[in-house]
């Protein structure tokens, strides 16, 4: 029985105990595409970032917040994985010296340090072997251009890119359109599709 390993979700990068950075995510895709593998057959493991859903039945869920928590879990779990879909919004940066209490307004300006996060679905590609890799390209343009280029530099065997809209509720559960290029150069074109069927398409694409 084959392993897929599912990073879903956005991340939260903490300013202070009571702020954070974070994206709109919601993870429905990522929970979505663990549960068509449980459906096939697979074994799911589910890495998800702070979402408001409820793990699919059969799938082992792994909680985390931060980028370096996410990392750390997908990492761990990697070994034990043949396919993995990295379909986590991770924050591209983190807060370098998060505050112990709560900030106080004070009537001027708060400063902060931004660092980058380690990019997990290029170290996932450089470390991979001859697992399936899916990744995810979110653009506001230039798309099947920009997929293209990231599966070649992240060694991602698929990736599946959509177009931020202000039609298209790509964050949430609504229906939304994909492109989905593998290795090979193959591409498919899914429209008006909701994330069930999309990830539908998906696993079926893997397998």
């Amino acid at each position: 029985m084959k392993t897929v390993l599912v990073a879903a979700g956005p991340t939260r990068e903490r300013i202070d105990p009571v702020r954070f950075i974070s994206n709109r995510s919601t993870g429905a895709f990522g929970y979505e595409i663990a549960r068509e593998a449980i459906r096939r057959g697979m074994r799911a493991v589910l890495v998800s970032g702070p979402t408001g859903l409820v793990g699919p039945r059969g799938a082992r869920v792994v909680r985390v917040e931060s980028a370096l928590e996410m990392r750390r879990e997908v990492m761990r779990e990697l070994a034990k994985a043949d396919i993995i879909v990295m379909a986590a919004a991770v924050c591209d940066w983190r807060v370098k010296r998060p505050a112990s209490g709560k900030i106080k307004r004070h009537g001027g300006r708060v400063r902060l340090e931004l660092v980058e996060n380690r990019d997990i679905a290029a170290e996932v590609g450089r470390k991979k072997g001859k697992r399936v890799l899916v990744g995810f390209a979110l653009e506001t343009g230039s798309l099947e251009k920009n997929a293209r280029k990231k599966l070649k530099e992240k060694n991602l065997d698929i990736v599946v890119a959509n177009r931020i809209s202000p039609t298209k509720d790509v964050f949430g559960c609504g229906k939304t359109d994909v492109i989905i290029i593998d290795r090979a150069g193959h591409k498919i074109v899914a429209k008006n599709r909701s994330k069930r069927e999309l990830a539908r398409i998906i696993i079926g694409k893997i397998i």
